[in-house]
C-alpha cells in the first residue's frame, strides 16, 4: 500500500510471539478502517519491527504523515521517557515528515469504558 500518510500502533514486544496476536488484530481492524492510511505495527524491544526500523520503511514508500499511537495502557515510563526520545531522534533524521503522537490508548475515556465493560461482563457471569 502506497500512502502519504501512516499510523504506527507501538507497543512494548516480548519473547514470546502470541503476545502481539491481539495487536496484529487490532492493527487489521484499525486497517479496515482506514483504508487510505497505511496502518503498521512496530514494538520497543524484543520484537521487529521496532519503531526506527518501520519509519524507515514507511519514509522510503513515500509516506510523509506519521501518527504514533502508543497501545500501552498507561502512561509509563515507555511512554513518558523513551517514546519521546525516539520520535526526537525521528524528528531529526527525517525533517520533512511530520510526526504526531497520542496519549497512551488507556488515557482514553472510550477505552477505560471497553475496559470496564469487559470487567464487568467477566464478573456477572459467574
Amino acid at each position: 500500500m502506497s500512502a502519504q500518510q501512516a499510523l504506527i500502533l507501538f507497543a512494548h514486544g516480548a519473547r514470546d510471539p502470541a503476545w502481539a496476536e491481539p495487536f496484529q488484530r487490532l492493527r487489521a481492524l484499525t486497517q479496515s478502517s482506514l483504508p487510505k492510511v497505511n496502518v503498521a505495527l512496530a514494538f520497543l524491544e524484543l520484537m521487529t519491527p521496532n519503531l526506527p526500523q518501520l519509519v524507515q520503511q514507511q519514509v522510503a514508500d513515500g509516506v510523509r504523515q506519521i501518527t504514533v499511537v502508543p497501545v500501552f495502557l498507561g502512561q509509563g515510563g515507555h511512554v513518558r521517557r523513551d517514546l519521546p526520545v525516539l520520535i526526537e531522534q525521528l524528528r531529526q533524521s527525517y525533517p520533512t515528515v511530520t510526526f504526531d503522537v497520542a496519549a497512551a490508548a488507556g488515557e482514553d475515556a472510550g477505552v477505560l469504558q471497553a475496559l470496564a465493560h469487559y470487567c464487568v461482563t467477566q464478573a456477572q457471569s459467574e
